[in-house]
């Protein structure tokens, strides 16, 4: 069974600093491109920022030059380093992983639980 465990969120204040982390657990293959979503109250889910296996990162217009997104591939870990933190980056955070269970299986989209992330003064 594959799981996505999330931790790090909480309340900051603006100007502060955040670093989400999401651990992959479970019998795997292989880990493709690992992300970050957001999802705020009464908007669509969007994407932050995502990182391939070889460490190519993307990130959403919003976030560039104040987040940073990382994985430590021997861990099976994405992060993501949030930094000068706003009140429109108060949402759910999610992280997801393209996975491949077998060597034989087709890469799967996993979903972690949400970690709320609220900042406010």
């Amino acid at each position: 069974q594959v799981q996505l465990v999330e931790s790090g969120g909480g309340l900051v204040q603006p100007g502060g600093s955040l670093r989400l982390s999401c651990a992959v657990s479970g019998s795997i293959f292989s880990i493709n491109v690992m992300g970050w979503y957001r999802q705020a109250p009464g908007k669509e889910r969007e994407l932050v920022a995502d990182i391939t296996s070889g460490g190519s990162r993307n990130y959403a217009d919003s976030v560039k030059g104040r987040f940073t997104i990382s994985r430590d591939n021997a861990r099976n870990t994405v992060y993501l380093q949030m930094n000068s933190l706003k009140p429109e980056d108060t949402a759910v955070y999610y992280c997801n992983a393209r996975i491949r269970v077998t060597i034989a299986s087709m890469p799967y989209v996993y979903w972690g639980q949400g970690t709320q992330v609220t900042v406010s003064s």
